[in-house]
């Protein structure tokens, strides 16, 4: 458990540990290729299914196509290992350099800096580096926090109303942060309601558990170390906004403009991926697991509340809508979020941040 705390803690908190990221990376890649995967590899490509023949891109997969990516831990991201043990990449003509970062904070740091051409990212991370001017597209919605992000107090607070004056933590400008905001939203309440304290996340869920604080907004997997807490329990998560916290791959401007083709190739790898997942559960489960350096069951508890995207429903996060289930409407709640935190000094700028393209060219060759 103490390596899933240092593997997904990343995925909301500092960059105290950037500067080991690159060595972290290279090791956490090495380990997670195992002396199966050239087994795994015949069985992707017996198994996950191509309805375009050969992952189309109009060029086929005999022109290969050099991309970096980087990732972190969260389980709507892990996909992207089996991607690449299973050879679902080698099979739609991408040559990747995958590139773990235990440390999240760095691979958004690498992406603004020019150093990776696609990396995951929450739609607020994401929107945050395009207001500090990287040039970024959303590409790929992968899921969306259906549960791992939690709102939980001590036993005295049983509503959302019942937090007004109470001592509330979480990590400031983050998702936790913006779950919260949402949900006091909800009853009419604004954060001058209650006594926010902006703290990191590790040491929220701790200072919770310690009773420290009333209420602490912390993501997986920090609500197992907040619900060690007597009487503790969940007020409201991510599973009762849908949509708020979605995930994604995010491209550089410049590959979409300049190779489109390689856009499209990963595209199609995201979607053979899943395809192989449905057909190959217990070993995809089994490398994503291994990546995590957990148990398989520890990781099912986790993924249980990550909402994998099909190519349909990422088309509809898409569109432009008036709740959260909409990107649009989403990121147009997220922008005031981000410079009333002092996260930002400006609001990032929508126009061309989401391409359905790639997804929607997907779906119409899956249905010829």
């Amino acid at each position: 458990m103490i390596s899933v705390l240092l593997l997904i803690a990343a995925a909301c908190g500092s960059d105290d540990d950037a500067a080991d990221t690159t060595a972290a990376a290279t090791a956490d890649t090495t380990a997670a290729t195992t002396a199966d995967s050239t087994a795994d590899t015949t069985a992707a490509t017996d198994s996950a299914s191509d309805p375009a023949g050969t992952a189309a891109t109009g060029t086929g997969p005999a022109e290969v196509d050099s991309i970096k990516i980087g990732y972190s831990a969260w389980p709507g991201w892990f996909p992207l290992a089996v991607a690449e043990q299973a050879g679902i990449f080698d099979q739609v003509g991408l040559d990747v350099d995958l590139v773990y970062f235990a440390d999240y904070i760095a691979s958004i740091d690498a992406m603004a800096a020019g150093e990776l051409d696609f990396v995951t990212q929450t739609l607020n991370d994401t929107m945050a580096s395009v207001a500090f001017g990287s040039d970024q597209v959303i590409v790929v919605v992968n899921d969306n926090s259906t549960g791992n992000d939690k709102i939980i107090c001590d036993g005295s607070i049983n509503s959302i109303e019942d937090m007004a004056g109470k001592t509330v933590a979480a990590e400031a400008g983050v998702v936790d942060h913006f779950l919260l905001d949402q949900g006091l939203a909800s009853v009419g309440m604004t954060e001058d309601d209650i006594d926010f304290r902006g703290v990191l996340t590790d040491a929220a869920a701790a200072g919770f558990a310690g009773g420290e604080f009333d209420c602490v907004g912390v993501f997986a997997p920090f609500w197992i170390t907040a619900l060690e807490r007597e009487g503790s329990h969940e007020v409201f998560s991510s599973a009762d906004f849908p949509g708020l916290i979605p995930d994604h791959i995010v491209a550089t401007r410049d590959i979409v403009d300049g190779n489109p083709a390689a856009v499209q190739k990963l595209v199609d790898a995201w979607y053979l991926t899943l395809d192989y997942m449905k057909d190959n559960p217990d070993e995809a489960t089994t490398i994503m697991a291994g990546v995590a350096e957990t148990s398989v069951e520890e990781y099912e508890q986790f993924a249980e509340g990550t909402t994998l995207f099909t190519a349909e429903e990422a088309l509809a996060a898409f569109q432009p809508g008036d709740d959260t289930t909409s990107l649009q409407h989403t990121a147009e709640l997220i922008n005031p979020f981000l410079v009333d935190s002092g996260f930002t000094e400006t609001e990032a700028p929508l126009d061309g941040l989401f391409d359905a393209s790639f997804t929607q060219d997907w779906v119409d060759r899956a249905g010829d």
